[in-house]
């Protein structure tokens, strides 16, 4: 807790260095700006509300629930051209094909998951579940991510996630996929089951938990409210959920998001995303060395407006951290329960 040493994520074969002396010292860089509260529950210029035009002149349909529809702009698109050969081993390229979507959680503007109801967030696990199978039937690898507020990069305040679907494994699903095998391997049991069951016991790092899930401050976090979001049973894939686990993963995510916005009364920016075993070729194989999980990485470090940047060490050497994850679950897991705005009202 008080000096600076490194430790092990087996998820990603790598390392961080954990500076919790750090924290102290007085903050002169970067002060952000506090997401506005003022949002308008409904804007016809806002191309994700019900009814506005989007970029390519279509109309949304009055949606009173989730809305799915293509990305207007897609990183990927299922018909592009094989890439030329390579005439040098240093210069190679590979086909990337997809297709990418965008989901509204909720046709109001002004709504984010926690303030949601449980059942207005069991209908988008519902939908994250039917993409997942959806695309997942031909494709590799299905990417749920939302990047929530203007500080993780996203241009709209509606809510809303992305879903990319990819030819191929991207970066970090190949690397979690060989790390839990080679856990499998090696200790005849799922890497994530046997860390849930090992945070579950332990405690110190645990920041809710209901009866299917549990959620932690990972021993090896980077992001200094990073969290892990992790079922107890061993699951390989958001559509193989039960039906109960996906009424308890609504309660859990909503009392998870809660605690984050009332850390520092503001509306928590994060970047977050599911990780499953791989689909399309892959369903045919056995992929029991996976286990589902969700990454939530907030960028915020002491109040709403002081950020945590990675640059400089992080991206020459290695991830570092200016509190330990111990310190940051307890004070995740003091927080009430109820939002702040409810508070208020």
């Amino acid at each position: 807790a008080e000096h600076q040493h490194a430790r092990y994520n087996p998820l990603r074969d790598d390392w961080v260095l954990v500076s919790a002396h750090r924290v102290k010292r007085p903050w002169k860089g970067q002060l952000e700006k506090p997401p506005p509260e003022d949002v308008p529950r409904w804007d016809p210029n806002n191309p994700l509300c019900p009814g506005a035009t989007r970029a390519n002149g279509e109309v949304n349909p009055q949606y009173e629930g989730t809305f799915v529809f293509p990305n207007d702009f897609p990183a990927l698109q299922p018909d592009a051209p094989e890439p030329g050969d390579s005439d040098h081993p240093l210069f190679r390229a590979a086909a990337a094909r997809g297709v990418c979507k965008v989901m509204c959680f909720h046709p109001w503007s002004d709504l984010t998951l926690p303030l949601m109801s449980l059942a207005e967030i069991r209908a988008v696990i519902d939908t994250w579940a039917e993409l997942a199978a959806e695309l997942g039937a031909s494709y590799p690898w299905v990417q749920i991510f939302e990047n929530k507020g203007a500080m993780m990069g996203c241009s709209n305040p509606h809510p809303h996630c992305q879903v990319w679907a990819s030819s191929f494994l991207p970066n970090e699903a190949r690397l979690e996929n060989r790390t839990q095998r080679q856990h499998l391997s090696q200790h005849g049991v799922p890497m994530l089951l046997e860390y849930a069951e090992q945070e579950a016991r332990r405690k110190e790092r645990l920041v809710v938990e209901n009866t299917d899930w549990l959620v932690v401050v990972p021993y090896w976090a980077t992001w200094p409210y990073q969290t892990l979001l992790l079922p107890r049973r061993h699951v390989c894939r958001l559509q193989d959920l039960r039906n109960g686990e996906r009424d308890s993963l609504a309660s859990i995510i909503q009392r998870l998001l809660i605690k984050y916005d009332n850390l520092f009364e503001v509306s928590f920016p994060y970047s977050m995303g599911w990780h499953g075993a791989p689909t399309g070729p892959y369903l045919e194989e056995d992929c029991g060395h996976w286990q589902l999980h969700a990454h939530y990485y907030p960028p915020l470090l002491r109040s709403a407006t002081v950020r945590k940047f990675m640059v400089g060490y992080e991206m020459l050497a290695q991830a570092q951290r200016d509190l330990t994850p111990e310190q940051a679950a307890e004070r995740l897991r003091s927080l009430p329960e109820v939002h702040y705005k409810q508070r208020a009202k």
